[in-house]
């Protein structure tokens, strides 16, 4: 599990952050499935969920994207995810040694809205614990379509039998550091260039 990050500590933003955050994000209700798998095994390394609901906000269980507290999150609910933050995150992901697999589909209104309410209730997640956490609330939502599972990839294939989603993988050849990533994204300079 080498992607994981830190344990299933509690963190909660302030509610003026999180507002100051919130993007809403003109596209369909959706929800997107991010595998992390193991370049030369296969295996998964790490799972998390993007949800289009109210807001577009990404659950990332026990991830170590949000390491330098960038974006505000509540309990590995990460908020603000413009295109350009959901960039950087898949990017921080994809390196030589990991490729992402991202999973997308188009749900209803009332199916985003259930998703994007588990996430934020589901609390903070302790280590390894992401596709165990990610397929909990999934199944919730696709009863007899997912189980709880441990393995990022086995949630990966239950995710790819639900009608209609899509897949593309992102393979990157940057070397294990993948610090710079962050390094190289400064939000503060992004949020000028939109006024």
């Amino acid at each position: 599990m080498g992607l994981s990050g830190c344990a299933g500590e509690s963190v909660w933003a302030p509610d003026e952050e999180v507002t100051r955050a919130a993007y809403d994000h003109d596209g369909p209700p959706r929800l997107t499935l991010y595998t992390m798998l193991n370049n030369s095994t296969g295996a998964g390394a790490h799972t998390a969920l993007m949800v289009n609901g109210s807001q577009r906000v990404i659950f990332d269980p026990a991830g170590s994207f949000n390491k330098s507290n960038v974006l505000p999150e509540r309990n590995d609910v990460l908020f603000g995810i413009t295109p350009q933050v959901e960039d950087v995150y898949t990017r921080y992901h994809a390196r030589e040694t990991f490729r992402v697999k991202v999973q997308k589909l188009d749900v209803s209104p009332e199916v985003a809205r259930r998703t994007e309410q588990a996430v934020m209730n589901y609390g903070a997640v302790p280590q390894a614990m992401c596709a165990n956490s990610t397929s909990d609330i999934l199944a919730g939502i696709f009863p007899g379509q997912v189980t709880k599972t441990w393995s990022p990839r086995k949630l990966s294939e239950q995710f790819a039998q639900l009608p209609g989603t899509t897949e593309r993988v992102l393979r990157e050849y940057d070397s294990d550091d993948n610090s710079k990533v962050l390094d190289d994204w400064d939000p503060e300079r992004v949020a000028r260039a939109a006024n």
